[in-house]
């Protein structure tokens, strides 16, 4: 979406709080031991107690109201009754709805301690975010966020997932643009100011190909390699973008 007025940003940065407060509130509880499904539940409690809803439940009928993904699995990962283990990487993905409004934003937490592989990806991806708000301004093209996202993935020895990647957001999860983490050449949407946008560099320390897997959402690496996500809602503005659903 394009922002109109202070109100529709208002209410923006409200639901952007509560996704950064669910995301807070799982990522406190990841250690060794406990299930996908208790982490979903811990984020939908802190939901309700804001008034606000899974914006993927209620769009596409994910069952479950946050997205959790472990180490080969990249996106769209299914809570349920499978416990964390020292070494994994687990993505929280947490999108809300709130007033006819949603945001969006995904972390990687280590269980317990991990290989140095996995530290190094986990990094990259959130490195590679940040070198990208250079770009997320007015004036640039959509595409010049993926030349830098997979430009600095690429030099830190790992792939980006070429079929995922940001897009707009706002009235709904999925709207224009299509934001990829590579420097597609149909992304040629100059970015104006008060467009509304996720960002998310989604990578793997493998050759960055995927599949779905049988329960017909959840998206893997092809060669079971770890992945890693970080992700952001932001609004772009002629300089910093004014990130939604970063700490309080």
């Amino acid at each position: 979406m394009s922002i109109q007025d202070e109100q529709e940003l208002a209410h923006l940065k409200s639901v952007g709080r509560i996704v950064r407060q669910v995301i807070d509130a799982m990522k406190a509880e990841v250690r060794p031991g406990v299930t996908t499904q208790y982490l979903d539940h811990v984020g939908a409690r802190v939901m309700q107690d804001n008034g606000a809803q899974s914006a993927p439940r209620m769009v596409y009928k994910f069952p479950g109201a946050s997205c959790i993904s472990l180490n080969d699995e990249a996106v769209h990962g299914i809570p349920g009754d499978r416990a964390l283990k020292d070494g994994d990487l687990v993505k929280l993905d947490v999108t809300v709805e709130k007033d006819g409004f949603m945001a969006d934003a995904a972390i990687t937490v280590p269980v317990g301690a991990v290989s140095e592989k996995a530290e190094q990806l986990m990094q990259c991806a959130e490195r590679a975010f940040h070198k990208a708000m250079l770009v997320a301004r007015a004036g640039f093209r959509v595409f010049e966020i993926g030349k830098v996202v997979e430009h600095e993935v690429r030099k830190s020895g790992f792939a980006v997932i070429r079929e995922l990647g940001g897009h707009g957001i706002g009235r709904t999860i999925h709207e224009q643009p299509h934001v990829p983490n590579y420097p597609d050449p149909q992304a040629r949407q100059i970015m104006h100011e008060g467009l509304v946008i996720t960002v998310e560099p989604i990578i793997s320390a493998g050759s960055g190909r995927i599949f779905t897997a049988k329960d017909g959402w959840t998206l893997r690496t092809t060669d079971q390699s770890l992945s890693a996500h970080f992700e952001h809602t932001l609004v772009i503005t002629a300089g910093a973008p004014i990130l939604l659903t970063a700490e309080c």
